[in-house]
């Protein structure tokens, strides 16, 4: 029943033999068309696939997105996502988005990350560059609720995602766990500045 539902929802119309899904373009486009404006700018959605037993994602060899005019190959990165270009154009044309795993395909179910664009990921932040990521994160969330923005989850801080390699001292950056740090609002604004040995390799919302 809930892969029944995965496909209903994302527009799956294959799992055929196990390794090749077939997603239409629609599906990421009606996630993509949403940081259209300067408010998410430093936003981005990165798709994936979740195993749904063991931990992690499965394994995407490639992706592409194909119209019956042509072909458009997407980058996979090293954990396993990918990001769709935002085309109006695609979406009109029908266009799929076919990605090679190696896994079985029914054991993956869409995993869809908010986060934020590889440019700004870095060593050093200052507090305007903390203040700025955090306030893109709050216009999302805002907006996608609109009038009833109140329902709607709250931001309450940012979280930086570390290689597993990566060593942190908690001493001064606060609490690591799972080579996440999470600092919330009070404690972005106590810090003026925030150092890191290596860059996250990713900036995700800390929703309360």
């Amino acid at each position: 029943m809930r892969i029944a539902l995965l496909c209903l929802f994302f527009g799956l119309s294959t799992f055929s033999y196990g390794e090749t899904i077939d997603v239409e373009y629609a599906s990421f486009y009606s996630h993509v068309k949403k940081l259209q404006d300067e408010n998410t700018q430093a936003l981005r959605f990165a798709f994936g696939f979740k195993h749904i037993v063991k931990p992690g994602l499965c394994e995407v060899l490639t992706a592409k997105i194909v119209t019956q005019k042509q072909t458009l190959p997407l980058v996979v990165e090293g954990n396993y996502r990918f990001t769709v270009p935002t085309d109006k154009i695609l979406k009109m044309a029908k266009a799929l988005v076919l990605v090679d795993i190696e896994d079985q395909a029914n054991q993956c179910d869409m995993s869809v990350q908010l986060e934020t664009k590889p440019q700004y990921l870095s060593v050093h932040y200052s507090d305007t560059d903390l203040e700025y990521l955090l306030k893109q994160y709050q216009a999302f969330f805002n907006d996608m609720g609109g009038i009833f923005s109140f329902m709607m989850p709250e931001v309450d801080g940012l979280v930086f995602h570390f290689d597993s390699s990566t060593v942190l001292s908690d001493s001064q950056l606060g609490r690591v766990k799972d080579n996440r740090l999470t600092l919330n609002l009070a404690q972005i604004k106590a810090k003026p500045e925030l150092d890191f040995p290596v860059k996250p390799i990713r900036i995700t919302a800390s929703i309360e």
